[in-house]
């Protein structure tokens, strides 16, 4: 019997040849030119993106939480994805979770053979007591990662929302996931370097999952994040300007609201309700 060829589009010969050859700007062009065909491949996801954003959406008004797995860049991205969602949303810690294969360890340097483990990736996510309200979200350039893979199969298996992200057309881990979101951004400028295309076209779907789901549960008003953590001067500073075109106050009322209430969503609804204004 015949072996079925993979679609292992990320690995196939870059449509570039002799870099070492090419001048500086020749070389930043034609990075330039393959990165622009990234938002195209994106485009074509939106469906899907859109069918798990509406179930994780139902999924966290209850409760859930959203997890994301995977190995090297991906897993690197989704914990990207996850720590920012505190600070420029202000949903609790722990409400969007991100695990690289390796550990916390695995995050600044690459561990050996982490990613080749199938069982691995249930077990981590059984150390936060992972649940039906739960999503998880693997994240996988090339589909075939075992810890993603197994992740997958094994929260499937228990009755968890599932999703992959990936850069292969009928990856192995889309055969795992409820959801397969493929962005085929093709081969890379350089050779299987899939921190380029595939990794850009995997950040900006992580982007359009998180922010939508953010906004749908209620974290911007109008187009500004008034939930965000006063975390340092420059939020300062853009929390007090939200509240200023909100309101009509001056700036140093307005930072005095903001330093009071700790948030700008928190402000406006004080000055709000004390001057008689409609809150909405």
């Amino acid at each position: 019997m015949q072996k079925q060829k993979e679609n292992n589009v990320t690995e196939a010969p870059s449509n570039f040849n002799h870099l070492e050859k090419m001048e500086i700007d020749e070389l930043l062009k034609n990075i330039n030119k393959e990165d622009g065909t990234v938002h195209i491949a994106v485009q074509k996801t939106i469906p899907q993106i859109e069918k798990l954003v509406r179930k994780l959406v139902k999924r966290m008004k209850k409760g859930g939480r959203l997890f994301y797995i995977g190995a090297g860049t991906s897993g690197r991205l989704g914990i990207l994805d996850a720590s920012e969602i505190p600070p420029t949303y202000g949903m609790p810690h722990g409400k969007v979770i991100g695990l690289i294969a390796g550990g916390d360890e695995a995050i600044r340097k690459a561990v050996e053979s982490a990613e080749d483990d199938f069982a691995q990736a249930w077990k981590d996510l059984k150390e936060y007591g992972i649940n039906e309200l739960d999503t998880l979200v693997g994240i996988a350039a090339s589909g075939t990662t075992p810890y993603v893979i197994g992740g997958l199969r094994d929260a499937r298996a228990n009755g968890i929302l599932t999703a992959c992200i990936t850069c292969n057309p009928d990856a192995p881990v889309s055969k795992e996931a409820e959801i397969a979101i493929e962005a085929i951004v093709g081969p890379e400028f350089v050779t299987g370097s899939t921190r380029m295309k595939a990794g850009t076209a995997q950040k900006m779907v992580l982007n359009m999952i998180s922010t939508t789901t953010m906004i749908k549960l209620g974290h911007v008003k109008g187009n500004k994040m008034v939930d965000m953590q006063l975390t340092n001067k420059k939020l300062v500073k853009r929390g007090t300007k939200m509240i200023q075109d909100e309101l009509g106050i001056s700036s140093k009322e307005a930072k005095s609201l903001l330093l009071t209430h700790g948030s700008v969503r928190d402000a406006v609804d004080f000055y709000k309700q004390n001057n008689n204004m409609s809150v909405v």
